[in-house]
């Protein structure tokens, strides 16, 4: 069975089937959420949105922007584990940590997260010699990660409370309710797969060793924490009422999120705001969209710019250490190959 699957999925690869379905599905998406816009958003009063801008509690906004550093800590576990499960734990935290959060928000705000965020990793990791299939790895077991904790987290809210991804979807409660318990039988026959037996992907040196059982089960724990976060910042951030509380908050935004990534849109903008709209209906417009502005500027605008800066000041002091390596020891070959490469080279000359 597995081996008729693959070789399905290899002539998908070879026609391009599958990449001319993701565009399809991207601009679907993308088009019906700049409908539903359109229909939603008329009416708006923006004196109102920026009023309601002004009135959020101070308190809540600092609450929320502790929710967003939560998750982005948490996002740097993404990075901590894939590189241990490639056996590169040699590389240190402060260096997963600083390509993990300037990946992730550089990709979240630039789109095609895959391509950006891999660039953003590779330009980091390489000083530590890790070639572009170890990048290309790292990113697929974050990635993996990010799915299971969707997974985990949909399966479990929507299962709890189907009402809320009947707001999104428009289907039957029933449905959705049997729809979450599949992806938890799923979910929980992934973890039994590679809990029986070590399971790999990809061929050659493209292949990647698949967390066993305790490790997957940390790998969706990373996931659900991350999700939570966000979703926690996000609920400071809507209306207090009608309170619908925070596991129907917690279902529409990851539905909304993921709806977002699927279109490839920068941040999910437009995909993203639409199915919040449609799934938080009950809640004043105006105070929504208020609350979505802020979580834009605490999740997407703040964490941009501060990963442009630290990108910018890396490349500075990496200049600047070459430039230093090269006045003590002027026939020393320095070519700037990154931090790894300063630390072997200090220690070699003593300098």
């Amino acid at each position: 069975m597995l081996e008729v699957i693959r070789r399905a999925i290899s002539f998908l690869r070879q026609k391009q089937v599958l990449h001319k379905l993701g565009v399809l599905v991207s601009v679907a998406v993308i088009a019906t959420a700049c409908y539903v816009l359109y229909h939603m958003l008329r009416g708006i009063d923006v004196d109102e949105v920026i009023e309601a801008i002004k009135q959020t509690e101070p308190s809540q906004v600092a609450l929320a922007a502790l929710f967003v550093a939560a998750g982005y800590f948490t996002l740097t576990f993404y990075d901590w584990f894939a590189l241990r499960a490639i056996g590169r734990g040699d590389v240190p935290y402060r260096i997963n940590a600083l390509a993990a959060f300037t990946s992730y928000s550089i990709g979240h705000n630039v789109g095609a997260s895959v391509f950006t965020g891999g660039a953003v990793r590779y330009r980091i990791y390489s000083a530590w010699g890790l070639n572009a299939i170890d990048v290309a790895k790292i990113c697929f077991l974050a990635g993996l990660t990010f799915w299971l904790g969707n997974a985990a987290v949909l399966g479990l809210g929507i299962a709890y409370h189907p009402e809320a991804a009947a707001a999104i979807d428009q289907l039957p409660p029933w449905f959705n309710r049997v729809a979450a318990i599949l992806i938890i039988m799923g979910l929980l026959s992934y973890v039994l797969w590679v809990w029986t037996h070590p399971r790999g992907v990809g061929r050659g040196p493209w292949t990647v060793v698949l967390p066993g059982g305790p490790l997957t089960l940390l790998q969706i724990a990373i996931g659900i924490v991350d999700l939570s976060f966000c979703a926690l910042a996000m609920y400071v951030l809507v209306p207090d009422e009608p309170n619908l509380g925070f596991v129907v908050v917690a279902v529409i935004f990851v539905s909304a999120t993921l709806l977002g990534f699927a279109s490839h849109s920068p941040g999910g903008l437009g995909v993203f705001d639409a199915a919040m709209l449609v799934g938080l209906w009950q809640m004043d417009r105006e105070d929504l969209l208020a609350g979505m502005l802020l979580f834009r500027v605490l999740y997407y605008i703040a964490p941009f710019v501060l990963s442009v800066i630290l990108l910018m000041f890396r490349e500075l002091v990496l200049g600047t250490r070459m430039k230093r390596m090269r006045g003590a020891a002027p026939g020393l070959d320095t070519q700037p190959r990154g931090e790894a490469a300063y630390v072997r080279k200090r220690r070699e000359t003593g300098i």
